[in-house]
C-alpha cells in the first residue's frame, strides 16, 4: 500500500470514529497510537479532499450554501438566504432578529413594508424588555400601508419592551427646519439613542413604488429626478446611487434620521432585501458597508453574487 493510500485510510479510520462513533479525538489518538494533534489534522484533511462532506439541512427553508457564499464574497457578518417572496424574508429577518445572542436591550428600526411585515412575524415576549428606538422620522403624510409607529409600537409590544418614536416628520419643507429639529432636546436625546443602538434593522428601499411617495413625501416628478441623478433606491430615507453615496444633497439636508455612514459602527446591521426591484440597492448597501447581516431571497442572493464576482 503506497503512503497516500494509508494515510488515506488512516483518515477514514479518524471519520468514522469521531463522526459516526462520537468518539473524542483523544480517545481516537489512543486507538490509532497518533497524537491529538495529528487527530485533528487528520480530520481537516479529510474534509479537504472530500473524504468527509459536512452537510448542513436547516429544518426551515434556508439556502446555507449562498449564506456562506455571500459571507465568503462580501465580507459580512451573516446572511440569511430563503426561498419564497416578501413574506418569507420578513419572516426569516423576524427569526433572526428573535434569536440574537445576547438580547440586544436597545434595537434601532425603521418603518415601511418589509419592517411592518417582519412585526406581524415576530413570537411574542421575543426580548423582554427591549427597546425599540426609531432611527428615521416616523410622522407621515397621508396615510400609509406601513404606519411608522404602528411597526415601532407592534415590535416593543411583541417583545414586552417599550418603542421610543421619532416624531418628526421623515423629510422637512427645508434644511433650517430641521436644523431646529435636531437641535431640539426630546428630538436630540432620542437621535443620540439611536445612534448608541447596537443593532439596527431595515428595510432597503427600492427607488421605484418608493414608500416615500406613498407616505407623501415625494412625487413621481421627484422620483424620475433622483434617477436621473443615478438614485438605486434609499435607505433610511437617503437615496444613494450604486456606490451608495448621496445623490441629492439638498433632498438629503432636509431628511432627518440617522446618518447611514454611522451604521458601520454598530456590531448588527440588518438590511432586510426581497425581489428584483431592490436587487441595486441592495447590492450599493452591501458595498458600502451599511449593513453586516442581509436577510434576502434566493434570486437576490444569486444576483448579488453574479454582480459582485
Amino acid at each position: 500500500m503506497s503512503e497516500t493510500a494509508a494515510r488515506e485510510q488512516l483518515m477514514v479510520q479518524a471519520a468514522k470514529l469521531y463522526y459516526d462513533l462520537d468518539q473524542t479525538q483523544a480517545d481516537i489518538a489512543d486507538r490509532l497510537g497518533v497524537t491529538r494533534w495529528q487527530v485533528g489534522r487528520l480530520l481537516r484533511e479529510a474534509r479537504d479532499i472530500g473524504i468527509v462532506r459536512i452537510e448542513i439541512v436547516p429544518h426551515a427553508p434556508r439556502r446555507p450554501d449562498l449564506e456562506s457564499a455571500l459571507q465568503r464574497r462580501l465580507g459580512l457578518r451573516d446572511a440569511i438566504v430563503v426561498p419564497g417572496d416578501q413574506d418569507a424574508v420578513a419572516r426569516a429577518a423576524a427569526g433572526y432578529l428573535a434569536g440574537l445572542k445576547p438580547r440586544p436591550p436597545l434595537i434601532g428600526v425603521s418603518w415601511g413594508r418589509s419592517m411592518a411585515a417582519m412585526a406581524q412575524a415576530l413570537p411574542p415576549r421575543w426580548n423582554d424588555g427591549a427597546e425599540i428606538v426609531m432611527l428615521n422620522g416616523s410622522t407621515t403624510i397621508r396615510a400609509a400601508s406601513a404606519r411608522a409607529n404602528t411597526v415601532a409600537e407592534r415590535l416593543a409590544e411583541t417583545a414586552g419592551g417599550t418603542a421610543t418614536i421619532l416624531p418628526v416628520p421623515a423629510i422637512v419643507g427645508a434644511p433650517a427646519t430641521r436644523s431646529v429639529l435636531e437641535q431640539d432636546p426630546v428630538i436630540g436625546a432620542i437621535l443620540a439613542r439611536a445612534a448608541a443602538a447596537p443593532v439596527a434593522c431595515f428595510g432597503l428601499g427600492a427607488i421605484d413604488g418608493s414608500v416615500l411617495v406613498e407616505s407623501g413625501y415625494l412625487d413621481q416628478a421627484a422620483i424620475a429626478a433622483l434617477k436621473r441623478a443615478g438614485a438605486v433606491g434609499d435607505i433610511l430615507g437617503r437615496f444613494v446611487d450604486g456606490d451608495g453615496q448621496i445623490v441629492d444633497a439638498a433632498l438629503d439636508a432636509r431628511t432627518i434620521g440617522l446618518d447611514p455612514a454611522l451604521l458601520r459602527d454598530k456590531p448588527v446591521v440588518i438590511g432586510i432585501s426581497a425581489g428584483p426591484a431592490k436587487h441595486a440597492i441592495l447590492r450599493a448597501c452591501t458595498r458600502a458597508g451599511y449593513v453586516n447581516v442581509v436577510v434576502t431571497d434566493e434570486g437576490s442572493a444569486r444576483h448579488l453574487l453574479e454582480e459582485t464576482s
